[in-house]
């Protein structure tokens, strides 16, 4: 099986830098050019870096990775627990000095519990408001006289100023994933629950545009600083290696199945609970690897750090 999967991940990649026609530093590293056109950029972002890893120039992609497992739980909202996984950044994003603590924009993402039976108490976000992924177990969230049912599936965001609970009715715990974005100054905050359903909202292949080769899913929530989406790989394909740079912040969690990812020039596996971040050096490739017969499902958000900016 691992020769198999070798031989076809060597096989790929070879393919990739067969079919690249220029490199990122032939587009954006003369000194002596002319700014690059939008066209220009995009074309460098795609292509990938022929030099050989150099640990000098080539970003440590595990300080970029997140796990749960590997955290303190901690409370919030009188009865949630959380894990972190990744976490915001004082420093420089380029050179992270903690695992996980790599983000520019977005407070946290964590994985959040919610005990059979139990409820939050009322809770006002204030400079900040939350997106809930809801993974496992049955309930509602309440805010005002209206309630939302929470089930497996369904992704929520509670927005700035609005108290709200959320309930457990189920059996089971009701496991969640969380992330906390800032609230830019001038943003004005929606005034109800935002929440859709995963099996009501159609895939991009039903109506929507598919990406980088294998990239297709379904729509999310949009926040103050972001935009979230549910992706799905399906099995035995591959998806374009592709770069991104500090104008914007991608996240990607996994959630269900066994994913072996591209980062810069080395692979890793990632399983349900852990989350990257694309290093934002505009020559470090990701793309997505589904060696398996089954679908990789992954929850994605791309933030843009413009967006903290005062709105005029």
């Amino acid at each position: 099986m691992f020769r198999n999967v070798f031989a076809f991940c060597f096989g790929m990649l070879l393919v990739f830098l067969t079919v690249s026609l220029i490199t990122t530093a032939e587009v954006l590293g003369q000194s002596n050019a002319k700014e690059p056109t939008e066209e220009e950029i995009f074309n460098a972002l795609n292509q990938l870096d022929p030099r050989p890893l150099d640990s000098e120039i080539d970003p440590d992609i595990d300080m970029y990775i997140g796990n749960w497992r590997d955290s303190i739980p901690f409370n919030s909202h009188g009865s949630l627990v959380e894990w972190a996984i990744l976490t915001k950044t004082d420093g420089d994003p380029l050179k992270p000095t903690k695992k996980g603590e790599v983000l520019s924009v977005v407070n946290r993402l964590t994985r959040a519990t919610l005990d059979s039976d139990a409820t939050t108490i009322p809770t006002t976000l204030r400079g900040e408001q939350e997106i809930f992924y809801v993974m496992s177990g049955k309930g509602f969230v309440k805010a005002g006289k209206k309630s939302y049912e929470l089930r497996k599936g369904a992704m929520f965001l509670a927005p700035e100023g609005l108290e709200f609970t959320m309930t457990n009715t189920s059996d089971e715990i009701m496991e969640m994933y969380l992330i906390n974005e800032p609230v830019p100054p001038g943003y004005e905050p929606k005034t109800e629950i935002d929440i859709n359903y995963e099996g009501e909202m159609p895939l991009r292949n039903e109506g929507y545009i598919q990406v980088h080769w294998s990239h297709n899913g379904r729509g999310g929530i949009q926040g103050a600083t972001l935009g979230t989406g549910r992706l799905i790989i399906n099995e035995m394909t591959i998806a374009q290696p592709h770069s991104h740079n500090m104008s914007s912040e991608e996240v990607w969690l996994c959630i269900e199945g066994k994913n072996l990812e591209i980062l810069g020039k080395e692979i890793r596996w990632t399983t349900p609970g852990m989350a990257f971040r694309v290093p934002p050096t505009g020559f470090t490739p990701h793309g997505h690897i589904n060696t398996t017969e089954k679908p990789v499902r992954f929850m994605i958000w791309i933030a843009r750090p413009d967006r903290l900016k005062p709105k005029k």
